[in-house]
């Protein structure tokens, strides 16, 4: 079949495009739906760039690029998985309701999530309600660390202390107002917070 090279060089750039902007490939029926153009085709054309060794490609959110590729090193895509108020956490691929592509210098190193704070429990560390809280996901915190911490069925975010002459754990809300939560069983740390995200 004779192949449109405008049509070719429109889906590469479209890619990149959608990847620079949401931090991860668009689908097959996104490209489609952007450049009103049939699946089918676009299908085709990504696996001829493909084949030509112009992109990288394996299935449904896999295009790779120099472009994508150079703008990787210097960024990390995080997945936003809920509010922190909403009980036990499912880091489950269907459970992430939004990428954001934040800068790896402002980060470190490590694997990321982002929550949303719900709630005003830790105002006077400068998180409010609605702000976007970004997480590295580690099982460890040292004392004075802001953590995601699971407790029985409920999941918190709190200042975290290690009560070691009573062998207890505290959570310490940022808000005077608010009394600690002192666990003497199982506590399970999902993460320590790094970063806020705030709208103006």
């Amino acid at each position: 079949m004779p192949v449109n090279t405008e049509l070719l060089k429109e889906i590469k750039e479209y890619a990149e495009q959608y990847y620079l902007e949401n931090g991860v490939s668009p689908t097959v029926r996104e490209i489609a739906s952007g450049l009103n153009a049939s699946k089918t085709t676009v299908q085709r054309y990504l696996e001829r760039l493909r084949d030509s060794g112009e992109i990288e490609y394996c299935g449904e959110r896999s295009i790779k690029t120099e472009v994508t590729e150079k703008y990787n090193q210097q960024s990390v895509s995080v997945g936003l998985v809920g509010s922190i108020s909403c009980g036990e956490l499912n880091f489950a691929q269907q459970n992430i309701t939004d990428y954001y592509s934040l800068p790896s210098s402002m980060l470190g190193s490590g694997e990321f999530f982002m929550l949303r704070a719900s709630g005003d429990s830790m105002i006077n560390a400068g998180i409010d309600d609605g702000d976007l809280v970004v997480i590295r996901r580690q099982a460890t915190a040292r004392d004075g660390d802001i953590v995601v911490a699971l407790y029985g069925d409920d999941t918190t975010l709190k200042r975290f202390y290690k009560d070691t002459q009573n062998r207890r754990f505290i959570l310490h809300p940022e808000n005077e107002r608010l009394s600690d939560i002192i666990i003497e069983g199982d506590l399970i740390i999902q993460g320590v917070a790094v970063k806020v995200i705030k709208e103006l």
